[in-house]
């Protein structure tokens, strides 16, 4: 397992047109008429990255600001309540796919992983009725396992805007090998896709 600081000069160059964890539920998204537009806009994205050697500029309002400023407390109210220390994960490179990897939100013991949330309100206390997962967060999990080779990660959705005892939401999610065996198939056949874009812009639009 080749892990990349994210303090390290190469976290950002090794991250650049790769499919990462996040995203391989924009790689499996399908309509009833075929793949979503969500597929075909994050290959443009990595297409530009590999031409450019720049990462595409990713749109940041005021809820995605409260949840990377919250992640830090969430962490620590996680570790409090589990009795478990989380240590720095990095950028994880998929063992065997280039160009594809996975940045979970800490190393949990010898086998787990955490991925943390600090959603709107309105979605944290629907995770709280509820105690069910957005599938595009089992998606991204099940890949960052299969990058780390870990067994499961807990869940964690966290609003400090709460009483206390509403703030923290945990659950454990194991891992799927049949599901990471279909995404496996997806992100290869994607990725062969974005090469084969690359190529084609390159040769029909050659650099002077």
């Amino acid at each position: 397992m080749k892990i990349i600081s994210q303090d390290s000069p190469e976290w950002a160059v090794a991250r650049l047109g790769c499919a990462t964890a996040s995203s391989v539920a924009k790689i499996v998204a399908k309509t009833k008429s075929g793949p979503a537009a969500s597929r075909q806009n994050y290959l443009a994205d990595l297409v530009a990255e590999r031409l450019t050697n720049a990462p595409t500029v990713s749109f940041t309002n005021a809820a995605m600001q409260h949840g990377t400023e919250t992640e830090p407390e969430a962490r620590s109210v996680y570790e409090f309540y589990s009795k478990e220390e989380v240590l720095p994960a990095g950028f994880i490179l998929h063992p065997t796919i280039e160009k594809s990897g996975a940045s979970p939100d800490g190393f949990v013991g010898a086998d787990g992983l955490l991925e943390i949330k600090c959603p709107l309100t309105a979605t944290h206390i629907e995770t709280l009725l509820t105690g069910n997962v957005d599938g595009k967060y089992i998606t991204q999990m099940q890949w960052q396992m299969a990058c780390a080779d870990r067994k499961w990660c807990d869940f964690v959705s966290y609003d400090n805007r709460l009483p206390e005892a509403m703030r923290l939401f945990k659950k454990r999610v194991p891992r799927d090998n049949g599901m990471i065996a279909n995404l496996t198939g997806e992100v290869i056949a994607f990725l062969a896709e974005v090469d084969q874009t690359v190529a084609d812009l390159l040769k029909k639009y050659p650099a002077p």
